[in-house]
């Protein structure tokens, strides 16, 4: 991943007023997805969604994605191979979040080890995902 563009999407996000940066892995295996399950007393509770997390302060995004699929899934990022655009929302506790969402290899597909959420499934592509319709545009993205 360029750095340039990793700064430059930083940058535009904080020209935007948004506060909150979130980063978002389409990682997939054998035509299928990562999709992970919230827990129902979070916010959004009980969606599927992409690994994905919140960048802390000063964190560059690729350091971050690689940190953020680590902490929730157990798998190691082995190269960030595009990016597949954001999309931006309101966080639970009213902030301008913004998140990037790239396409990841990983050294290895498994065993996926859940830290933070209630359940996996590896979601055929070809099949409609049970997803937000913001991360049904990064999934379509993906695909094309």
């Amino acid at each position: 991943m360029d750095d340039q563009m990793i700064d430059e999407l930083t940058a535009q996000a904080e020209r935007d007023g948004i506060v909150q940066l979130v980063v978002g892995a389409v990682l997939a295996d054998d035509e299928k997805i990562l999709l992970l399950k919230r827990p129902s007393a979070d916010f959004m509770g009980g969606i599927w969604e992409l690994p994905s997390g919140k960048v802390d302060p000063d964190e560059r995004l690729d350091l971050a994605l690689a940190r953020e699929v680590k902490e929730e899934t157990g798998l190691d990022v082995a190269e960030i191979s595009a990016y597949l655009g954001h999309f931006d929302y309101t966080s639970g506790s009213g902030k301008p979040s913004r998140q990037f969402n790239f396409a990841v290899e990983v050294r290895a597909t498994g065993p996926v080890l859940l830290t933070e959420h209630d359940d996996f499934q590896w979601a055929a592509m070809d099949e409609d995902v049970p997803v937000t319709d913001a991360v049904k545009l990064v999934l379509a993205e993906y695909v094309a």
